[in-house]
């Protein structure tokens, strides 16, 4: 069978499924990307650029579309390359969201054309507006999501199939496509990605070793912003030092932005949330580690005494439910992506996404009475072993969705 995995920054979502097709001889799977990596697993990787930028003339509500039309030009152009060099496709696998669906059914009508459904938009009710202080609602905002998800449209309109990581995901597309969303996570890894024992954590940029008898507080997000709970998290670490004045927290994130908008004063809100609580902190066991390799994040986690998971009504994060697989004792935020899948009280412990004291306090309980979160832990993993394991659960489901037979 000849797929075609389309994403602008390849692998991300298809870190697991595009290789596991690749290892059957009876594949030929390609991977149509811009920035991506080739990561020498078998799928062959074709590269194209984009040919401009958008325009500053651009209305300001038409400027997200014509990025995404830009983006989607030039993956139309890689894929007519590939069709012009025999490569036809039984199968296309796009990711959406920055415009690479909008075109691959007009390249390659025939093709089952199949989208990752992860988000879609709204005014009210999900990201925009749950955060006053960051991501207030308005008129003009709302006017500008409208527009935002036309490529989405087009998308769900074009495809054959779109597959959605978790049930609430799927919930935030508009009801009359949802009959084309199936549901099925991208999984996790749980042979892999699994409780540790002697985990050691060196940290050597900033010359920190901590082991298994030290206090670990781990945060950690792909930027360190509001969707992801960073200024509540930072707010409760005064209090959190107060009650455990003991304890490490490793915060583990770029300073920068990946999903709302960055301040308007050009600070960081690492920047800005230092200057607001930095003068009531022990900042010796503060401890920013940026972006690391994800081995080390999972060896992290591992040695983790409490894990923090925050986030606005949006995209759960992977981070969390591998957080979970290692049973790190986890607090997470009372939001609804969060709440399909941890319940507090029976794997987890869940706050007012707002609530710096609250957050402060259960970290703290966490560490005081570690014998106590034993049933937590376990019942952590078990949610994850028994809802999104890569290779029993998640990989067959996906393969059956897609009508890919498994390799004999």
């Amino acid at each position: 069978m000849r797929i075609l995995f389309v994403h602008q920054n390849y692998p991300a979502q298809f870190r697991h499924l595009a290789p596991h097709l690749a290892r059957d001889p009876r594949n030929e799977v390609v991977a149509l990307t811009i920035h991506g990596v080739d990561a020498g697993d078998g799928v062959k990787v074709a590269r194209c650029r984009l040919t401009r930028s958008p325009s500053k003339e651009t209305h300001p509500w038409a400027r997200d579309f014509e990025a995404k039309v830009i983006r989607g030009d030039a993956l139309a152009r890689g894929a007519l390359q590939l069709r012009n060099s025999g490569f036809r496709p039984d199968l296309v696998y796009a990711y959406p969201s920055f415009g690479e669906a909008l075109f691959m059914k007009d390249i390659f009508p025939h093709s089952r054309l199949v989208c990752y459904a992860e988000f879609y938009y709204r005014s009210e009710g999900l990201d925009v507006g749950f955060d006053a202080e960051f991501t207030p609602a308005s008129d003009d905002k709302a006017c500008s999501l409208r527009a935002r998800n036309a490529h989405h449209l087009i998308a769900l309109d074009a495809c054959d199939l779109a597959i959605s990581p978790t049930e609430w995901q799927r919930s935030t597309f508009p009801p009359e496509f949802r009959h084309k969303i199936e549901v099925v996570h991208d999984g996790i890894d749980t042979d892999a990605i699994r409780p540790g024992t002697e985990v050691r954590a060196s940290i050597a940029d900033i010359g920190v070793d901590l082991g298994q008898d030290a206090e670990v507080v781990t945060f950690a997000s792909r930027s360190l912003e509001p969707y992801r709970g960073f200024p509540t998290f930072m707010r409760a670490l005064p209090e959190l030092q107060r009650l455990r004045p003991a304890a490490h927290v490793v915060i583990v994130g770029k300073e920068d932005v990946s999903y709302g908008a960055s301040r308007k004063d050009g600070r960081s809100y690492k920047q800005a949330l230092l200057e607001e609580v930095g003068g009531k902190l022990d900042a010796g066991r503060i401890h920013f580690v940026g972006q690391i390799p994800h081995p080390a994040f999972v060896r992290l986690l591992q040695l983790s005494s409490a894990h923090v998971y925050l986030t606005y009504p949006f995209v759960l994060s992977w981070s969390v439910l591998e957080a979970m697989a290692v049973e790190a004792p986890l607090i997470a935020s009372s939001t609804p992506p969060v709440c399909e899948v941890v319940k507090s009280g029976v794997n987890g412990r869940l706050v007012d996404f707002f609530d710096a004291p609250a957050l402060a306090k259960a970290i703290a309980d966490a560490l005081e009475h570690r014998a106590q979160w034993t049933e937590l832990r376990r019942r952590a993993r078990e949610t994850i072993v028994s809802r999104f394991d890569l290779k029993r659960i998640c990989l067959p489901r996906q393969l059956a969705l897609l009508g890919i037979g498994a390799k004999s």
